[in-house]
């Protein structure tokens, strides 16, 4: 028998991604996948595309999920500190929700609000030394689908001096499954195809996390959600403090990095290419008439942005090459 994993809040995008990346997983015997209004129901009925899954969804109760080696917490922010707190410390845990990823309470609060839960080890393996601290670790808060996106295209510039990190800013488009499953009228495809619209301007939930993760100071940040299913463009522009080449910066830092892919020379960044798949897509350049260096990242939002990135920390966790069970390539078209 393999390494038994159980998945909590299974019912949504980001659940219903990551049973089907467990399923598939040559290591780890998915024993349990839990729901609140859908317990009792089949997985199949809710996830389709996962036909031959014999698994009913359980209650999300600590019981359920107390005799797997290592679970998932795939719940609403603000859900995930009291059921992982229930759990034995004997259960490893990834938390996909944001409840453990800020060190800083304040920025809980405001951007939150109600109580902070405490800081988990960072589930970001491609940032420095973060792998080892994975691989220690019983407790790992996944990273947030803008921020591996951001964090990815910006952190290596920002920790060898080559831009500045007080002048930051990054635009990134969104498919609708970044917003999860539940049923609002902003998100019906009559409302969504055909449009792109901003929102949580100036105030998003995710810039802490990618001003702790990426190491800048001042950081402008507008999401936009796009008219698709999945998939995460992000778009950072920074200003240099020299002539360092920003291409060269990222080879060197992802030169070992099996998800990370800097694309050739001209060559750009398109959300299709990662679908279904746990790799990030990279291209720099420097802007001919301001002279600010550009990055553009390319995730798809559900594998790198969640399920994927948590499948690979679990690896990480477990002992596990960080690419088991994990494609780099994507689907298309």
């Amino acid at each position: 028998m393999g390494i038994r994993v159980a998945v909590a809040g299974a019912s949504g995008y980001a659940g219903g991604e990551l049973l089907r990346l467990l399923a598939g997983h040559p290591e780890f015997d998915l024993v349990a996948a839990t729901a609140h209004s859908q317990a009792g129901q089949p997985v199949t009925a809710v996830h389709p595309q996962l036909v031959g899954l014999d698994l009913v969804f359980g209650a999300t109760e600590p019981a359920v999920l107390a005799d797997a080696d290592l679970v998932f917490l795939a719940l609403p922010h603000g859900q995930s500190a009291a059921l992982a707190a229930a759990l034995p410390d004997t259960v490893k845990v990834v938390d996909l929700g944001a409840d453990h990823r800020l060190r800083d309470a304040d920025a809980w609060t405001r951007y939150y609000g109600g109580a902070h839960a405490g800081a988990w080890t960072y589930g970001l393996p491609e940032l420095p030394g973060q792998r080892a601290e994975i691989a220690g670790a019983t407790r790992v808060a996944n990273t947030g689908c803008y921020a591996v996106a951001t964090t990815l295209a910006l952190a290596p510039l920002i920790a060898v001096g080559a831009v500045r990190p007080d002048d930051v800013v990054a635009v990134a488009a969104s498919g609708t499954s970044g917003a999860g499953r539940a049923a609002k009228a902003h998100l019906l495809g009559s409302e969504v195809m055909g449009d792109l619209s901003p929102y949580k301007v100036g105030a998003h939930q995710h810039v802490p996390e990618i001003k702790q993760a990426s190491g800048a100071t001042g950081l402008s940040f507008t999401p936009v959600l796009a008219p698709m299913p999945r998939g995460i463009l992000a778009t950072v522009t920074a200003v240099p403090t020299g002539d360092a080449d920003p291409r060269a910066v990222l080879a060197a830092a992802y030169a070992d990095a099996p998800f990370v892919h800097l694309l050739p020379e001209g060559r750009w960044p398109h959300t299709a290419a990662t679908a279904g798949s746990n790799s990030c897509h990279l291209q720099a350049t420097v802007d001919a008439d301001s002279g600010r260096v550009i990055v553009v990242s390319a995730i798809d939002n559900l594998g790198k942005g969640a399920a994927g990135q948590a499948v690979q920390n679990a690896n990480l966790m477990a002992g596990l090459p960080e690419t088991t069970g994990l494609s780099v390539f994507g689907v298309s078209p």
